[in-house]
């Protein structure tokens, strides 16, 4: 069968790799053409457009790259006409993938979301034409399944969470690689847009001078250039970066410094102690502040419904507050057992969809041979 699927992030194009791999165990005719990036490419899907010409974050930075978004909205509905598949897997990535998917269901093609945008947290009327639109949704949160089900009368599909199953293999994989550092290691994950490194990398490696002791070392998206983070980097002897080994990095590490996002939730699936540094457009943040409904930004704290890892957001994000909490993860040891019990309790929600990605493509493609 044809998939067209279609990831517009760094986390949707991991979570989109394991998919395809998971569709070709089960379907070993599948042809799969998709947006993403080199991890869906390299697990077999014809790579149509990379996320880095998509990855566009905030109300401002979708406005000033409004021409581009609606280039690649046309260029997309050709492509898929051009392709006929069977069936559009969208993945997350919900400003575009939801025009997507209007267009696609009016066009009579089949549509499957995979991994829910978050109208739990803002938006929340986008569900009645959601409903409208999507054939079958399939949610990696655990609330997810009722909050569809309570608030909407939908019957969503939880297959479980793609990074549990994804990081388990990671540490086994990775425990006998040799030490990234002789030091202690603190990781930093900015982010994978280059606006958003730029606004907070800078105060993160501030941070470093208080930790001499300790290798600062930044996971690098792949989408962005040595160049980019050599401008920020320079002036700081004790930092350093690695390309595409966000996951060695982690493992090695006895804290680190995040952005939002999927990366907040890797991290604590690898056990290491986090404080989440958030800090976006000033006019972007006022009015998502308005909209948004939801107490926390770290996919951690609301799968738990509390604060298990500190949230420092734009102002708070700053070196002093940064290195007080940072003190506390590494020296703090109530602090650590906490976290580490928190940490055993969000697995165990985690987990209990079993492996995500092969549930997934199995409920997809017998959707899709269904449907026919």
């Amino acid at each position: 069968m044809k998939y067209y699927i279609i990831a517009g992030e760094a986390s949707g194009d991991l979570h989109g790799s394991n998919l395809i791999k998971e569709l070709k165990k089960q379907d070993a005719a599948a042809d799969i053409r998709c947006w993403g990036g080199d991890l869906m490419q390299n697990a077999g899907g014809t790579l149509v457009k990379h996320y880095r010409d998509l990855a566009f974050m905030g109300f401002v930075e979708v406005v000033a790259n409004l021409s581009t978004i609606l280039k690649n909205l046309k260029f997309c509905k050709e492509d898929i006409e051009h392709f006929k598949p069977d069936v559009l897997v969208l993945i997350d990535y919900p400003g575009f993938n939801l025009r997507i998917a209007e267009w696609g269901k009016q066009q009579g093609y089949k549509i499957v979301f995979y991994i829910s945008p978050q109208v739990w947290a803002w938006k929340e009327n986008r569900v009645k034409k959601m409903k409208q639109y999507i054939d079958k949704m399939l949610v990696i949160l655990p609330f997810e399944k009722d909050y569809y089900k309570d608030r909407w009368q939908w019957d969503v599909e939880y297959v479980g969470h793609p990074l549990v199953q994804v990081i388990e293999d990671a540490k086994k994989n990775l425990k006998d690689e040799s030490p990234l550092s002789d030091k202690k290691i603190i990781a930093l994950l900015p982010g994978s847009r280059k606006q958003e490194v730029a606004k907070k990398l800078p105060v993160m490696l501030e941070v470093s001078k208080d930790f001499p002791d300790y290798q600062f070392i930044i996971a690098k998206a792949p989408s962005l250039t040595d160049d980019f983070f050599a401008q920020f980097i320079t002036p700081y002897p004790n930092v350093s970066t690695v390309s595409n080994q966000t996951y060695k990095l982690l493992l090695q590490s006895s804290a680190a410094l995040v952005t939002s996002g999927t990366a907040t939730l890797e991290t604590a699936l690898f056990d290491v102690p986090e404080v989440i540094c958030y800090k976006g457009n000033p006019v972007s943040y006022l009015i998502a502040r308005q909209l948004i409904k939801v107490k926390y930004i770290c996919l951690v704290n609301l799968i738990m419904d509390k604060e298990v890892v500190k949230e420092l957001i734009q102002d708070e994000m700053n070196p002093v507050k940064i290195k007080d909490e940072l003190n506390r993860l590494l020296n703090d040891e109530t602090r650590r057992q906490q976290l580490q019990s928190d940490y055993s309790e969000l697995k165990q929600l985690l987990t209990k969809g079993g492996d995500a990605s092969a549930n997934a493509a199995r409920s997809i493609v017998e959707f899709v041979e269904k449907a026919r």
